[in-house]
C-alpha cells in the first residue's frame, strides 16, 4: 500500500522533490516515525541525498524522528483553547497519564504533546489523538476519552462547530455554507442537487476567460485568507501568454489561531472548492492545480481526495471538461506543521519539497510562482465563493455585502461567548451584534474586555471600540484588520499580559528563523513577557516591549514579524495599567476557569 502511494506521489508533480514531505508523512503513518532507513529510502527514490532530506524534514513539526505512543495525544493551549480551559485540560492529561510533554507512557500506549493551534478554535478546548479531533473538552470528558482509548475503543470524533452543529441564526446568509448539515453533502450527487458545477458550466460554455475575471471583479470578492486583496484583480495580473504552464494553488494551510473555517468547507462541501479551483484555472488559462492542506487535517485530505476522484469519474476534472475542450488536473498536497507555509511564497517553497521559507518579492507569484511559472494562490473560502458568483452573478454577490466588500464571510467566533461557532454573515455585519446576538453574549454574565477581530495577528479592540462593521475597510479605519475572520472574544477576567505572552509564544515557535528581526525579536519578547507575567518585570520593560515590537514591523521578508508585533503593541498601548499591576510581583488575575459548568 505504501509502495503504491509513493508511486502515485512521485507521478503527481513535475519535479520529484515535491513528493518529499507527503512521502515522509505517509511513511510515518505506517511506521510511527521517520527512521534513518526511511530517510535513505525516500532520498534514493527522489534522487536526493539523505542530508537534503534530513535538512528539509527538520523544518516541519509534525515529522517525528523517534517513536511515540499508539495514541499520540496533542492538547492545544493556544489562545482560544487557553481562554476556555486548555491549560487545565493539559495539566489533567499529564496527571492522568503520569507523563510530561513529548514523553511516552511505560507501556507505550500513550504519548503526550502540548501543541499550537490545531484549527478547532470554536470547539475549544480541543485535542487531537493521532488525527482525530475531540472538542469542547472538560475534565470529565477528557477522563472518559482516555479511559476509552485505554480499553481499546475509538470514541466518536468531533464535527467542526459550524452550521451543521449550531442552529442557524436568523442573520446568517448561507452561500458557501448552504450545505452545512445536509446529509452526505460531500458527495457529488448531493452537490449536483444543489446547483453544483453550474457556475463552472457557465464559465466554460457561456463566458470567455476575460468575462470570468470581470464577473469576479463585479462581485467585489476579496481574498479571505487575511490580506483582503480583490480576487478578480489578482487573477488579472497573470499574463495571458506564457511559455511556461500556469498553476492554481489553493492555500488550505489555515494555521492562524482563532481561525477554523477551511475544515468544514473541505469536509462538508469539497466539490464546491474543486469547482472554484477549476473556474480559476479557466479564468487565467491554467490547466493544473494543487490544494495544499495543513497536516493536522489528515482526515479532510482523504475526503477531498475522494471528491477529486468523483470529479474525474464524472468529467468535472481531466480532459475536455463538460465537452468544452478545457482540460484541468487537480491533486492535494499535505503540509506537515508549519504556520509559515500559510504565507504564499513559503507555501510554494514547501510544495516544491523544500523548507517553507518566504521568497524575496518581486517577482510576484502571478508572474514567477510555483516551479517558476505564473501562479494564482487563493485560500479555501475565497475559491469556495467563486461557483456561486459565476452561477448567480457578480452583482448579486456584491449586493450581499458592504461597499467594496462583497458577499458574505465565515466568521469563526471563539473564546468567552455562550455560542461559539462558525457563522456565515454578510460583510459589514456589526461586530457588537455579532457578539451579543449571534454568539449569545459573554458567558457567565461577565463583561466584555477585548476582541481579537480577525485572528491572533490582528491588533486588539477594546470593549468600547466594537460598534463597527466587520469588513476590511472598517476594521482598517479602526486600527485593526479583518484578517482571516477568526474572532476571539475575551472577558473581564482575563490577564492581558498573559494573553500577550501566549500570543508571542506562538509566533516565536512558528518563526522560520530566516529574518533576524523576527527570529530574535519574537524570542526576546517571549522571554520578556514570560518574566513579566511571572513577577520579574521592570518598569522599563513596558516601553521596551513596545520598542522591540516596532523593530520587527516592515523588516521581514514575510508578514510573520508584523503578525507578532501588531497585537503586542496594541495590548501594551491599550492596557498599560495591567503591566503596571504586574510590577507588584504577581499577576492580579486568577487562572482562567474551565468551562466545566457551562459545557458539562
Amino acid at each position: 500500500m505504501l509502495e503504491q502511494k509513493f508511486q502515485v506521489l512521485i507521478r503527481r508533480y513535475p519535479i520529484k522533490r515535491s513528493a518529499l514531505v507527503p512521502m515522509a508523512l505517509y511513511a510515518q503513518d505506517v511506521f510511527g516515525y521517520v527512521s534513518e532507513d526511511l530517510i535513505s529510502e525516500i532520498a534514493n527514490r527522489l534522487d536526493l541525498s539523505p542530508l537534503h532530506v534530513n535538512e528539509t524534514l527538520a523544518y516541519y513539526s509534525m515529522i517525528r524522528r523517534k517513536p511515540v505512543g499508539k495514541y499520540h495525544v496533542q492538547v492545544c493551549t493556544n489562545v482560544s483553547c487557553m481562554l476556555c480551559g486548555g491549560n487545565e485540560v493539559y495539566d489533567f492529561v499529564q496527571k492522568k497519564l503520569e507523563i510530561g510533554n513529548k514523553q511516552v507512557t511505560a507501556d507505550g500506549l500513550f504519548s503526550l504533546e502540548e501543541v499550537e493551534c490545531i484549527g478547532a478554535c470554536t470547539g475549544a478546548p480541543a485535542m487531537q489523538v493521532n488525527y482525530d479531533f475531540y472538542e469542547n473538552l472538560t475534565e470529565r470528558r477528557t477522563d472518559d476519552l482516555l479511559d476509552a482509548l485505554d480499553m481499546g475503543s475509538r470514541p466518536a470524533t468531533s464535527m467542526p462547530t459550524s452550521g451543521s452543529v449550531h442552529a442557524r441564526h436568523s442573520a446568517e446568509a448561507p452561500v458557501i455554507s448552504r450545505l452545512f448539515g445536509v446529509p452526505d453533502s460531500h458527495k457529488l450527487d448531493v452537490y449536483l442537487q444543489h446547483d453544483g458545477y453550474k457556475g463552472l458550466e457557465r464559465a466554460l460554455k457561456q463566458l470567455t476567460s476575460d468575462q470570468v475575471i470581470e464577473e469576479v471583479k463585479k462581485s467585489n470578492l476579496r481574498g479571505c485568507g487575511g490580506a483582503g486583496f480583490p480576487t478578480g484583480a489578482k487573477w488579472g495580473f497573470v499574463p495571458k501568454e506564457s511559455a511556461k504552464p500556469k498553476y492554481i494553488l489553493c492555500n488550505a494551510d489555515e494555521s492562524e489561531p482563532g481561525t477554523c473555517k477551511d475544515r468544514p468547507l473541505m469536509e462538508m462541501v469539497p466539490h464546491q472548492l474543486i469547482e472554484g479551483v477549476v473556474i480559476a484555472g479557466r479564468a487565467v488559462g491554467a490547466h493544473r492545480g494543487y490544494i495544499y492542506i495543513r497536516g493536522e487535517y489528515r482526515y479532510v485530505l482523504e475526503i477531498v481526495d475522494a471528491a477529486i476522484e468523483e470529479a474525474y469519474a464524472h468529467g468535472y476534472l481531466g480532459q475536455n471538461i463538460m465537452g468544452s475542450g478545457f482540460d484541468f488536473d487537480l491533486a492535494t498536497h499535505t503540509g506537515a506543521g508549519a504556520y509559515e507555509c500559510g504565507e504564499e511564497s513559503a507555501l510554494m517553497e514547501s510544495l516544491e519539497g523544500k523548507r517553507g521559507y518566504p521568497r524575496i518579492r518581486p517577482p510576484f507569484p502571478a508572474v514567477v510562482g510555483l516551479y517558476g511559472s505564473p501562479t494564482v494562490i487563493n485560500n479555501v473560502e475565497t475559491l469556495s465563493a467563486v461557483p456561486s458568483i459565476l452561477h448567480r452573478g457578480g452583482e448579486w454577490y456584491s449586493g450581499l455585502g458592504s461597499p467594496k466588500n462583497g458577499g458574505t464571510r465565515l466568521f469563526c467566533i471563539s473564546g468567552h461567548v455562550n455560542r461559539p461557532g462558525i457563522y456565515e454573515l454578510p460583510m459589514g455585519f456589526n461586530l457588537r451584534r455579532m457578539i451579543e446576538e449571534v454568539a449569545g453574549g459573554i458567558r457567565g454574565g461577565r463583561r466584555l474586555k477585548a476582541v481579537i477581530p480577525g485572528g491572533s495577528s490582528c491588533p486588539l479592540l477594546k470593549a468600547e471600540e466594537i460598534d463597527l462593521p466587520m469588513d476590511f475597510d472598517s476594521l482598517a479605519k479602526a486600527g485593526s484588520m479583518l484578517g482571516s475572520g477568526g474572532l476571539v472574544v475575551i472577558d473581564e477576567g482575563t490577564c492581558m499580559v498573559d494573553l500577550a505572552r501566549r500570543i508571542m509564544h506562538f509566533y516565536a515557535h512558528e518563526s522560520c528563523g530566516w529574518c533576524i528581526p523576527c527570529r530574535e525579536g519574537t524570542d526576546w519578547l517571549r522571554k520578556m513577557l514570560d518574566r513579566f507575567h511571572s513577577g520579574g518585570g521592570r518598569r522599563e520593560d513596558i516601553a521596551l516591549i513596545g520598542e522591540l515590537s516596532k523593530n520587527m514591523l516592515g523588516r521581514t521578508f514575510c508578514p510573520l514579524g508584523d503578525a507578532a508585533a501588531l497585537p503586542t503593541m496594541s495590548i501594551v498601548k491599550k492596557w498599560p495599567d495591567e503591566f503596571e499591576k504586574h510590577l507588584a510581583g504577581m499577576c492580579p488575575y486568577q487562572p482562567a476557569e474551565m468551562l466545566t459548568a457551562t459545557r458539562a
